[in-house]
């Protein structure tokens, strides 16, 4: 069943989609200290949606180099894709705490 979404949601969906580096950025970008409770749902979702290699390896160059909330988020896909040595060394690094080295 595909969904069909509309306004911010879908803009952040279809940058998730198409996967680029660029498409992660601008996802990435909605993730601040000044981010809504809904954004950080919105973008999350977005970012479980990211299927290609570029996008993957854009989402863990976060992990190492984001913000604290970039971080987190970036920490929780790679958990949820089986990813879990770069969480490993994002974690051994001081980058991220127990709590969202272990999140899914």
């Amino acid at each position: 069943m595909k969904y069909e979404y509309s306004g911010q949601l879908r803009k952040l969906t279809d940058l998730a989609t198409n996967g680029t580096s660029d498409d992660i950025d601008k996802i990435m970008e909605h993730l601040n200290t000044d981010s809504t409770f809904a954004m950080t749902r919105f973008a999350d979702f977005a970012l479980s949606l990211v299927e290609s290699e570029e996008g993957t390896k854009r989402i863990e160059y976060y992990l190492f180099n984001g913000s604290q909330i970039q971080r987190n988020y970036a920490s929780l896909y790679l958990n949820r894709i089986c990813e879990w040595k770069p969480v490993k060394k994002a974690y051994e690094e001081g980058l991220i705490d127990e709590l969202q080295a272990y999140a899914r």
